[in-house]
């Protein structure tokens, strides 16, 4: 089953009240949940006595059952329009004092290298770490982790089925890269890619944290709306290379996050291949993607530089390894990354 034979199926339900079908009326709301044979989701009625509740509620359940699969299990859940909650009241079961986006404008510019040794680099320096990939269609921390083979299991806290997040290094850790095949690609459309982010957020046994990174997907798109929608965001970072391509990207993503109906505090710029040092040669520094590029976007966006970190094999091996860089005490890339860690 996938969300668009539901919403389908409910294209042939009519709420009698009004004619319209239940999708073309609004009464479907956003939050479609698949599970195997199970499919669950809400239905909005102007009121708790709606007289027209049971026998809407039979007719979705037949036209599931007729129109997608005869074996679904269908949970309904229902809603009511004079309840408004607030998003205050909404906001998800995570306990976290500060909860940060890490963004880049385009990939490849190395958002998820930087999440995870600023996530190692935090939980060094004593605090509780969280990280959410929330890269749905390129889930990279399974491999940076050493963590592919691990699959995450459900633990009933207070009564409720939560799945209990992979812990490694010192950072607890969801990512989508966790449930699907790893050699498959994930062919989503945005409201299921937003559900199964919502899911890994609410229905996650996170604990008490005092940061919950999240390594976003590059770019703008539906994710990144629902994550604003689902969290109050302290604030977000983004990473770019120095390269006026990659700069223009990068723009876009500070836009976004300042834009009022967002209004997420950018905390800073990472530049990331800010140069290039060999090995044999550690004292040269080689501009391949251009100078001081992020330095200057920082600079002219009047938001701070949290870090400069060079292109060093070093770094892109020891996250292939699983293992991030961060890890080695001592190692010059361990420094910087524990460096914006302390200035963050």
């Amino acid at each position: 089953m996938y969300p668009q034979q539901i919403i389908d199926a409910l294209h042939t339900v009519r709420y009698p009240g009004t004619g319209n079908d239940l999708v073309t009326g609004g009464m479907l709301e956003d939050d479609i949940r698949i599970s195997g044979m199970e499919v669950a989701f809400s239905l909005l009625f102007e009121k708790d006595n709606d007289p027209f509740i049971k026998s809407v509620v039979k007719a979705t359940e037949t036209a599931i059952k007729t129109y997608v699969d005869s074996n679904a299990t269908v949970n309904i859940h229902l809603k009511y329009k004079k309840q408004n909650l607030n998003p205050a009241q909404t906001q998800p079961a995570i306990d976290a004092k500060h909860i940060i986006a890490i963004h880049s404008g385009k990939g490849g510019v190395g958002k998820s290298t930087v999440a995870a040794n600023l996530a190692i680099a935090l939980s060094q320096r004593g605090y509780r770490v969280g990280l959410l990939d929330a890269d749905i269609h390129g889930p990279s921390m399974p491999k940076m982790f050493h963590t592919e083979e691990c699959r995450p299991v459900s633990v009933e806290v207070e009564g409720r089925d939560l799945i209990d997040p992979i812990e490694q290094y010192g950072v607890k850790m969801l990512s989508i890269g966790f449930f699907v095949d790893p050699q498959s690609a994930v062919v989503w459309r945005g409201g299921m890619a937003s559900n199964a982010i919502k899911q890994l957020i609410q229905d996650a046994n996170w604990g008490a944290l005092d940061y919950f990174l999240i390594d976003l997907p590059p770019g703008t798109s539906d994710i990144h709306l629902t994550l604003v929608q689902t969290l109050h965001l302290t604030g977000a970072i983004v990473v770019t290379t120095p390269q006026p391509v990659a700069l223009v990207d990068a723009r876009k993503g500070v836009d976004m996050f300042r834009n009022e109906k967002i209004n997420v505090p950018v905390l800073g710029i990472i530049e990331n291949m800010a140069w290039f040092t060999p090995a044999e040669l550690p004292e040269n520094r080689y501009y391949i993607f251009g100078h001081d590029g992020g330095k200057r976007l920082a600079e002219e966006l009047q938001v701070p530089l949290l870090g400069q970190i060079p292109l060093v094999q070093s770094i892109r091996e020891a996250g292939d390894e699983g293992m991030p860089i961060a890890l080695q005490e001592g190692h010059p890339a361990a420094m910087m990354f524990a460096q914006i860690a302390a200035q963050l």
